[in-house]
């Protein structure tokens, strides 16, 4: 993998409780400059559309940060983002209805956002707060649900990505390791463990990290 292709391979983000217009003006600069994609708040996804170039990967989230949305609420969010421009949605699973071993529910909840738009869509589990089995179940949900992908972590619990959680994953759905990814090498660690995508706020940093 050369430093494009890493670039290529990263989610660069901002979704904080204070994001502003300037700092999603700032991550997409990065992300032109650098050429990595970027996933912001769904408040501003038809701001970063009309500032962006039309070739920039435009995510958002679904559900954020918690998962606790009522599914209709959720397949709305899904709608507006695509009709405001976005490229891939990153939804959030119901923690609470999948440790309450309500796992029909949980997959009829991805189900409905994945069949809401045509976009890509992205499951993050939340990995720090499931058990293993907790942690394949939630996986074969996104799976059956026909979800794209499966994204480790929010950023808004304890913990992040980890080789034995990509691993897991990985088995199901291609996997977006995100949380606690700061350095080329810990970007390449989440690689060979089976990820295909990157999310991280430190996303310039990866990229000037390679092969330093």
């Amino acid at each position: 993998m050369d430093r494009e292709e890493l670039a290529a391979r990263i989610d660069h983000t901002v979704l904080g409780p204070e994001t502003t217009p300037a700092d999603v003006e700032r991550v997409v600069d990065d992300a032109v400059e650098y050429g990595m994609n970027v996933c912001i708040p769904p408040c501003y996804v038809a701001d970063a559309r009309a500032y962006a170039p039309d070739d920039l990967t435009v995510a958002t989230v679904v559900g954020f940060p918690h998962g606790q949305h009522a599914t209709d609420a959720k397949v709305a969010e899904a709608e507006i983002a695509a009709a405001d421009g976005a490229d891939e949605l990153d939804l959030v699973i119901n923690v609470g209805r999948l440790k309450a071993g309500e796992r029909d529910t949980v997959r009829e909840d991805v189900e409905a956002v994945v069949d809401a738009t045509d976009l890509p869509v992205k499951v993050i589990i939340e990995t720090a707060l499931l058990t293993d089995d907790e942690k394949h179940a939630a996986c074969e949900a996104a799976e059956a649900a026909y979800a794209d992908m499966v994204k480790t972590s929010t950023g808004f619990a304890d913990g992040g990505a980890t080789v034995p959680d990509v691993e897991l994953m990985s088995e199901y759905l291609p996997v977006k390791a995100s949380g606690g990814v700061g350095n080329a090498e810990q970007a390449q660690a989440m690689f060979d463990a089976g990820a295909v995508r990157i999310g991280a706020s430190s996303g310039v940093e990866i990229v000037d990290s390679f092969d330093r």
